[in-house]
């Protein structure tokens, strides 16, 4: 008998914590490399003076898969400068140790039919779709 089965409710509370905290401190990351990248390009104005570096409210709201569970993140939108963030790159979806997980898993000998059960043992009901 596993602790998840005798505490459920524990292991989900304490499960959803961890995930909030990942949101956060990975939302705050994000937040900061804007404001850095947007301050060392203050200077840059255009004919009227304006600042040609700027906030523009977030990005459509997007889920990275991560071995907590999928955790949801808004990234802040910067105008005129082509901004790309290092943290959180354009089309990532899933952090890299759940990418090297699956052929990983796959050179262990778990089987293809099997590969759903095997990342839903280890990654919980969010792992659809990875294999």
């Amino acid at each position: 008998m596993k602790q998840d089965d005798i505490f459920p409710e524990f292991a989900t509370s304490l499960e959803d914590i961890l995930r909030e905290g990942a949101r956060k401190l990975l939302q705050q990351a994000i937040e900061n490399e804007v404001a850095e990248h947007i301050e060392r390009h203050k200077n840059l104005k255009d004919q009227s003076s304006r600042q040609m570096v700027k906030r523009n409210g977030y990005l459509p709201q997007r889920q990275i898969q991560t071995g907590l569970g999928n955790v949801e993140i808004k990234q802040p939108r910067v105008r005129g400068s082509g901004f790309s963030s290092v943290i959180l790159p354009k089309y990532l979806r899933r952090v890299p140790s759940l990418e090297r997980l699956i052929p990983a898993l796959y050179l262990k000998g778990v089987s293809t039919g099997n590969m759903e059960e095997a990342l839903s043992a280890i990654l919980g009901k969010n792992a659809q779709g990875l294999s």
